[in-house]
């Protein structure tokens, strides 16, 4: 469905072909988009209460403290807000697609770099986290005391706020407005479109086989519509605990998920040695086939054992062309190792057992693939043929020899 009939477009007005489209995309974020993007992006909600030293009315420590200091938003408010900047540039990528095509979509190793630099920094947000709690003031309370005016403070000079003595706001004025709670909250929804997880990916396909500027936004704006509730309540969970006694416990979580971040970058830009390897991806033997395939070709709907393609006789060989058979699952790709002839064109026909999560979108020399589908390869010299998940968590190799 997600893909749909360029033909049955072409026939239909495009409102009801952007309504198809908005439709699957609704589908495909709440059936499978929910849990691998909320886990992919999920970490940048930790930015919506990692400020730092919690801000005081009128106290130091805030982000803006001798300005008018912006009001922290409530717990909906923050993450309406990181929803409302999530939206609103998956629209915008959503058009870019259908008009320009696949020459906007972010490549691999680009992807690969966002990763890691997304990885850090919601492990500084976690590292923020641990600094929330503030030490009582003179008053007994969590805060100190409003300095009064005239008095010396850290962000208000005698003469005004934040030291301007003749109605100029100093660098820390400035930067404590660029970081306020509410502009930060929108950057930070903006910025998970550069973090797309494996069904980010496949939709971003649909986008750009609608061809127009409409098509791509629709589906997309289903797709957002149908992963906001798991945002929602996440964002929500994370803003509750950050108040309370758990805050150390959310800052743990969130420099995990950075970490995990970080290596899936690592991995799929293949910057991580011996991560991945083929000693890794050896260790998942082909599946046995005791059913239909899902959205398998002909011959593997029949009951057909799985072929390892161990060794080059594994692979069959028609017209010329050798045919390799791999299974994406839950737990990877199978066989994680296969073995083609050097110089011979080859087929890795990519077949989806159930529904497999990060591993049904490839990344596979240099371009992303929805699966299931048939890669073709031209001949090749021997040498080793890495591919991978979108996400970088699951590899594969073909070794042409």
């Amino acid at each position: 469905m997600l893909r749909g009939d360029l033909e049955w477009y072409r026939r239909h007005p495009l409102s009801a072909g952007a309504a198809t489209l908005f439709a699957g995309g609704l589908a495909a974020g709440l059936v499978a988009g929910s849990t691998s993007c909320a886990a992919v992006q999920g970490g940048l909600l930790t930015g919506l209460s990692s400020g730092g030293r919690s801000a005081c009315s009128g106290g130091r420590g805030g982000l803006a403290s001798g300005l008018s200091s912006p009001a922290k938003p409530s717990n909906p408010a923050a993450v309406a807000l990181f929803l409302a900047g999530r939206t609103g540039s998956h629209l915008a990528a959503g058009a870019l697609l259908g008009l320009a095509g696949s020459a906007v979509q972010l490549g691999p190793q680009l992807r690969a770099a966002l990763l890691v630099v997304a990885g850090i920094a919601v492990m500084i947000f976690g590292i923020r986290t641990f600094g929330r709690e503030r030490a009582p003031g003179p008053d007994g309370h969590g805060c100190e005391q409003a300095p009064r005016s005239g008095e010396p403070d850290g962000d208000r000079g005698p003469d005004g706020p934040d030291g301007a003595t003749d109605g100029r706001v100093s660098w820390r004025g400035a930067v404590s407005r660029i970081t306020a709670p509410r502009p930060r909250a929108v950057a930070l929804g903006a910025a998970t479109v550069l973090l797309p997880c494996g069904v980010t990916l496949s939709v971003e396909m649909v986008a750009v086989s609608s061809g127009s500027a409409l098509g791509g936004a629709a589906v997309m704006a289903g797709f957002v519509a149908g992963t906001a509730p798991a945002f929602a309540l996440l964002g929500l969970i994370l803003r509750r605990a950050a108040a309370t006694r758990l805050a150390a416990l959310a800052g743990v979580v969130a420099l995990a998920a950075g970490l995990w971040t970080v290596s899936s970058g690592l991995r799929l830009g293949g910057w991580l040695p011996g991560s991945g390897g083929p000693a890794l991806a050896a260790g998942l033997p082909a599946p046995t086939m005791n059913g239909p395939a899902t959205d398998g070709p002909a011959e593997a709907a029949g009951g057909r054992k799985g072929r390892t393609a161990a060794d080059p006789a594994g692979a069959a060989t028609r017209g010329g062309v050798q045919r390799i058979e791999i299974w994406a699952t839950r737990d990877g790709y199978r066989p994680g190792v296969v073995t083609a002839r050097a110089g011979v064109p080859a087929e890795l026909v990519f077949h989806l057992e159930g529904d497999p999560g990060c591993p049904r979108t490839l990344t596979i020399d240099g371009r992303d693939v929805a699966l299931p589908a048939t890669v073709r390869l031209g001949a090749r010299d021997a040498g080793s043929l890495r591919y991978s998940c979108s996400m970088g968590m699951y590899v594969g190799f073909v070794n042409f020899v």
